[in-house]
């Protein structure tokens, strides 16, 4: 049987891969900063409660991380734990390119000391590119940063890269555009439109505040993305790729589509200036044809069909 240790575990992405290795038959070992914040609710809710072993591990700490490594010798490390808001990052700079950065190094470090032969993941994003000249964006296409959040996952995707060809450490860098599922965080974009305009229908809610919407952006569906995850580690050889659905859409698209979806008035909806980033990226998307040639990874779905997913969901969920 397989091992596999995953930062981030409780996150969405990290609830979703833990379930498709549990599937595939792994030991998962999900990796949390503290006992006392752990919740298993996400992993009941998947019906995979009881079958992780859950250790808690600091990656800022890298003996945290030796010990742990010495104790399970595990095949894949699948690195998912970040600081993940660009919102966030422009309030919070240090500690998110702090964090972003030294936790990876402290785990290739430590793979590197141990000898041990454990495959690498390491998740990037597309906010690396910011704003791009031509489109779609490639795994050639130049790396320009303009959040905080970018800048530190720029530097992790060369930290992998170094190791990678320094010290012959399989370390793959999935650089996913953004991606949304039931278990999507409140702070993100997609997730927020979602939650706010149940709570407008059933709650009485006033209204949905946002930014700018008039930018468009790939979107995908989580769980189909962490099958990517999983099958860029089960080749020879270690590479980079982009993960993404190929097409981008207006965020003002996704807000009208799910109004009228719950029949609530557009003018619930009130664009707010001092929403606005700092900086903020037109558009992007990218190409996936590395990730389904190589990794003979499988995507088709429109983000009007993974909408029609995410509100049925929500719908059933939401809590009068």
């Amino acid at each position: 049987m397989r091992t596999a240790f995953i930062t981030g575990v409780t996150g969405q992405d990290g609830a979703y891969l833990a379930q498709l290795l549990v599937r595939e038959n792994y030991r998962v070992v999900g990796l949390t900063r503290s006992y006392n914040n752990f919740n298993k609710a996400t992993f009941d809710y998947l019906g995979i409660g009881g079958k992780l072993i859950i250790e808690e591990c600091d990656l800022m700490d890298f003996s945290s991380i030796i010990k742990l490594l010495i104790k399970y010798k595990t095949d894949e490390f699948y690195n998912l734990a970040a600081q993940s808001s660009v919102g966030v990052s422009f309030e919070q700079p240090i500690g998110t390119i702090n964090y972003n950065t030294q936790s990876l190094l402290n785990i290739l470090e430590s793979i590197r000391l141990l000898k041990l032969d454990t495959k690498v993941y390491q998740a990037s994003s597309s906010e690396m590119f910011g704003q791009v000249q031509v489109l779609p964006v490639s795994e050639e296409t130049p790396l320009h940063p303009l959040s905080p959040y970018a800048i530190s996952k720029a530097s992790a995707y060369w930290i992998g890269i170094n190791y990678r060809e320094s010290y012959n450490i399989n370390c793959v860098n999935g650089i996913l555009f953004n991606h949304e599922s039931y278990l999507r965080s409140a702070n993100f974009f997609v997730k927020k439109v979602i939650k706010t305009a149940l709570e407008i229908k059933y709650q009485g809610k006033d209204s949905l505040s946002v930014g700018n919407i008039d930018v468009k952006r790939d979107f995908g569906y989580a769980p189909d993305y962490v099958r990517a995850m999983w099958l860029s580690l089960q080749q020879d050889k270690a590479d980079d790729y982009l993960i993404c659905s190929g097409k981008s859409v207006y965020l003002r698209e996704i807000i009208n589509y799910t109004f009228d979806f719950l029949k609530i008035d557009k003018n619930k909806l009130i664009e707010d200036p001092e929403l606005f980033r700092p900086t903020d990226i037109k558009d992007m998307y990218g190409d996936n044809s590395k990730a389904k040639a190589k990794l003979r990874w499988e995507y088709d779905k429109s983000f009007f069909d993974v909408l029609d997913i995410l509100i049925e969901e929500e719908t059933k969920n939401f809590k009068l």
